[in-house]
């Protein structure tokens, strides 16, 4: 198999010199209203062609990859006074895999329990593309499944305008549920 970024010859989709070399995390902060923090690792200009491989059928490597270089080192230095769960939005599989569920899954540690297919969107509408105002007026209509009087890490791919974010945070507060952040690869915006 040949490395998707550098065409050499590796038994990784994305070589390990390309690894060490282009994907080195870059943490950001955004801060959303009401004070909410959105932690990405790339900025999404550096990584756009690498998240649009959710809509590939080998797009799990790659996000697994990525997942491995950001999210599970995060994991390893995360500390925290009690357990946290990490929830992705709407983990519902895209094409053959689920990205968010990746990314959760890589967030398994000491400190925080992935937990799957609980909150669910009830509108599928597609935002790729789409503008600020198609995406104000077609909500998610989250649906939480899961625990309730929990600390949550929310996780999602990117985050652009911020309002898929905030839409799944007030459902979880709605649920009794403590939002501490959210984690995204990347960030639109930076």
């Amino acid at each position: 198999m040949r490395c998707i970024l550098c065409q050499n010859l590796s038994v990784y989709i994305i070589c390990k010199a390309c690894q060490n070399c282009f994907l080195k995390p870059n943490f950001k902060t955004r801060i959303l209203e009401d004070d909410f923090k959105v932690h990405s690792f790339y900025e999404y200009k550096e990584i756009k062609e690498l998240i649009n491989t959710k809509y590939e059928f080998y797009g799990d490597r790659v996000f697994k990859i990525l997942a491995n270089l950001s999210f599970k080192k995060f994991a390893n230095e995360f500390t925290y006074n009690s357990q946290v769960y990490a929830i992705s939005v709407d983990d519902v599989n895209s094409h053959q895999f689920s990205q968010g569920s990746i990314l959760v899954k890589a967030l398994k540690s000491n400190n925080i329990k992935p937990i799957y297919n609980t909150l669910k969107a009830q509108n599928k509408v597609k935002y790729a593309g789409k503008s600020l105002e198609f995406r104000r007026k077609n909500k998610r209509n989250y649906k939480y499944f899961g625990k309730k009087n929990i600390q949550i890490i929310l996780v999602d791919d990117i985050i652009t305008s911020g309002n898929t974010l905030l839409e799944a945070k007030q459902i979880l507060q709605n649920n009794k549920c403590e939002v501490l952040f959210a984690l995204t690869l990347s960030d639109a915006k930076i």
